[in-house]
């Protein structure tokens, strides 16, 4: 099969636009800024009565985060988070570890902390610290306030947060 020089050209010229869209297509990130996003997850705990009204615990959050804009970073992106807590009559302390994602695959990891009340219809609240990334987030730094809130009865869970971020 012989391709014709124009037909040859119209295939280099996509090939060209294709590789140029696919390169561009990837999200860029400013050197430093804020990603304010909410999270849907579906908790898993596991508690155990310690003492009289004490109680200990561990458990896990799968979810799927939306940037607040409704695109850019960490849009549509998993997010996973193993957590422990300490309760004493109903309110509690949480240390936490996530793994937030983009559709990029890329990754940023935080260590958190905060607190709750443990009414059904009460917000926990606290800090991530972002210790590292993956991909357009490697090196990052930075930390941001997390809020969440029940919403079901089934493990449910909303959760705003904030990243103030620098990259190298």
């Amino acid at each position: 099969m012989v391709i014709s020089a124009n037909w040859k050209l119209l295939l280099v010229t996509g090939l060209s636009l294709a590789a140029f869209c696919t390169a561009t297509g990837a999200q860029q990130l400013p050197k430093s800024g804020s990603i304010n996003f909410h999270t849907g997850y579906k908790i898993a705990a596991e508690g155990l009565t310690v003492a009289d009204k004490h109680m200990q615990g561990h458990g896990s959050a799968i979810g799927v985060t939306f940037n607040d804009k409704g695109s850019g970073p960490l849009h549509g992106g998993p997010s996973t988070c193993f957590f422990t807590f300490y309760a004493i009559e109903g309110r509690s302390k949480n240390k936490i570890f996530c793994a937030f994602g983009d559709a990029d695959g890329d990754r940023i990891f935080t260590d958190a902390y905060g607190t709750g009340s443990g009414e059904a219809d009460q917000a926990s609240q606290g800090m991530n610290e972002i210790v590292g990334g993956t991909g357009k987030y490697a090196g990052i730094q930075g930390n941001g306030p997390w809020k969440c809130k029940n919403a079901g009865p089934n493990g449910e869970l909303h959760c705003n947060q904030r990243f103030d971020y620098k990259l190298p």
